[in-house]
């Protein structure tokens, strides 16, 4: 692939970041609201609401993990060909913080998961 092609290849997996993260971001928003009510109703409706927090959270997690280690695989690929650009050196220089996006993110979910089982809950 020409570095063009590997860029356009770079900025669809950053897109796709992204929009994984919107689904997940607003169920955690509408959970943050509904938590209290939904304790209240207890019963199945507890257990289901959090089934549905945790099945959500794995997928937006195995989403935002996939396009960041696909736009890190792209950025090896960028690494290897030869030239450079100013674009290029942004790019590349950006992939440690996919790092973040792959293990930060999820551990973060983890975190207000936990505290809204503890609503639920507790």
């Amino acid at each position: 692939m020409t570095e063009a092609e590997l860029i356009r290849e770079f900025q669809t997996n950053r897109l796709h970041v992204i929009l994984a993260q919107l689904a997940p971001t607003g169920l955690l928003a509408f959970a943050a609201i509904a938590t209290p009510a939904i304790a209240e109703n207890g019963g199945w409706t507890v257990h289901a609401f959090a089934l549905i927090l945790l099945a959500s959270g794995i997928l937006g997690a195995l989403a935002e993990y996939s396009a960041a280690s696909q736009a890190q695989a792209v950025i090896d690929n960028l690494k290897a060909l030869p030239g450079e650009s100013a674009l290029r050196k942004r790019v590349i220089g950006f992939r440690p913080w996919f790092e973040v996006v792959k293990y930060v993110t999820p551990a973060i979910f983890i975190a207000i998961f936990g505290a809204i089982l503890a609503a639920l809950y507790l």
